[in-house]
């Protein structure tokens, strides 16, 4: 019979046929196959800005008469053995010597009325005489006024440029001597390119200079550059921020402790910031954490 003949045919088309599925419409549809769940996204570690520290090597060596590096301040002990002296207890009485005896209380009042009569009659005599020769008080002379100090210069008499203005170390090896010539001993041998110095006095070819810890002295001018830099100032292990813009807000871009050196790029008279660059770094700072510009200076 022709249908049993193509039972088998049909039965091979039902088995090779995809499967369908079910919708909630009654429709038949392809089953999707299942998705693989997106890996989950890790967060990054947040980056903090890098540290610069100062070098480890001292801005400035102090010298003896001879030249000579100065050895650090020995303080002064007290002799072993030496005792400080004590103070006397209050109610304690001085000791009398041995076999000697002490006066009676009879004989203590006596004394103090022999005294008392004494004292009267010399101050019975000397008023007499002072009545006698009395004379009118000689005018005290008014006292001379004190010299007047002697006034900073806020010109160089050199230059012609304002005092105090600041300036900055050429190179690793500055010396500070007490006047303004090679006579005179080195006091201090900074060790430092680019220390920012304040000039307040000038002579001939020789400056004086006060550096960042406020101690003065004279150095050649050819040590000296009109290059602006800056120290960054504050408490031992404080860091400074410097930021990408001048805000507060504005994302740091390095961490600076104190005493590191850096270079004033500008200074907008009215602005608490300046604009800085340490190293590879380059931001924003401001005034009150370095020293090395003036409050309101401007610097171009």
């Amino acid at each position: 019979m022709p249908f049993r003949r193509l039972l088998p045919i049909l039965s091979a088309l039902v088995l090779a046929a995809p499967a369908f599925g079910q919708s909630s419409l009654g429709g038949a549809q392809t089953v999707p196959p299942p998705r693989q769940a997106a890996p989950a996204t890790q967060q990054r570690p947040e980056q903090r800005p890098p540290v610069v520290n100062p070098p480890p090597r001292p801005q400035a060596t102090q010298r003896n008469a001879e030249g000579q590096p100065r050895p650090a301040a020995q303080q002064q002990q007290r002799p072993a053995g030496q005792q400080q002296p004590q103070q006397r207890q209050a109610g304690q009485q001085q000791q009398r010597p041995a076999g000697q005896p002490q006066a009676t209380q009879g004989q203590g009042n006596r004394a103090a009325a022999g005294a008392a009569a004494g004292v009267a009659a010399g101050a019975a005599v000397g008023a007499a005489a002072t009545a006698g020769a009395a004379r009118p008080p000689e005018p005290t002379p008014a006292p001379s006024p004190p010299p007047a100090a002697e006034r900073a210069p806020t010109v160089g008499s050199v230059s012609g440029l304002p005092l105090p203005r600041f300036a900055a170390l050429r190179s690793d090896e500055v010396n500070m001597r007490s006047g303004p010539g090679t006579r005179f001993p080195i006091e201090w041998t900074y060790q430092r390119r680019e220390l920012p110095v304040e000039i307040v006095r000038e002579f001939e070819l020789w400056r004086r200079i006060r550096d960042p810890d406020g101690t003065e002295g004279w150095v050649h001018q050819s040590t000296l550059m009109g290059r602006r830099s800056f120290i960054v100032r504050g408490a031992p292990g404080s860091e400074v921020m410097l930021r990408r813009r001048a805000e507060d807000q504005a994302q740091p871009v390095a961490r600076l402790r104190p005493g590191v050196v850096g270079r004033l790029r500008a200074c907008e008279p009215a602005s608490p910031w300046c604009e800085a660059q340490i190293g590879e770094f380059r931001g924003y700072i401001k005034r009150a954490d370095i020293w090395g510009v003036g409050p309101n200076e401007e610097v171009k």
